[in-house]
């Protein structure tokens, strides 16, 4: 029996960061990776959608970047990798996106994060990533299964 690809069963609220979604989102993460220097940022925060045009970035991504809507950065090309860079121009970590993303309070968030490192749940959400694959393991279905067929 086949594992079904992400068209055929999704997880509801997961972005599947693929070469698509990398093309799409290149001149966002480019930008975002720019903050590496404290200079960039600084120039940034003066400018905001200044420093977005000069990137290139699409309409939607500079409302998501001025709104720092986590969700809607990921859902137009961001890497959250890249993504918390921005982020943490604005003093925001990890998680506080975390928590943006699962719709959870950040008190709600880290109580999560702190039970599973407590073994209180015996099979986390993880992702496994090789050159041409993502697979998901979701403590949901008990299953592992292969998500980057979509397109």
């Amino acid at each position: 029996m086949n594992a079904p690809t992400v068209s055929q069963q999704a997880i509801p609220g997961t972005y599947i960061f693929d070469g698509r979604m990398a093309m799409k989102g290149y001149n966002l993460n480019r930008m975002c990776y720019s903050f590496n220097s404290a200079d960039n940022r600084k120039k940034f925060k003066a400018f905001p959608e200044a420093y977005c045009h000069a990137y290139h970035l699409t309409r939607e991504q500079i409302h998501a970047v001025t709104d720092l809507d986590v969700l809607r950065l990921l859902q137009v090309g961001g890497n959250i990798y890249y993504l918390a860079k921005l982020t943490g121009i604005y003093g925001m970590t990890v998680q506080d996106l975390g928590a943006q993303q699962t719709g959870r309070s950040i008190d709600e968030f880290r109580a999560r994060l702190e039970s599973q490192a407590l073994g209180r749940r015996s099979k986390p959400l993880m992702q496994i990533a090789t050159r041409k694959a993502v697979f998901v393991y979701s403590d949901t279905r008990d299953s592992l299964w292969h998500a980057s067929s979509a397109h």
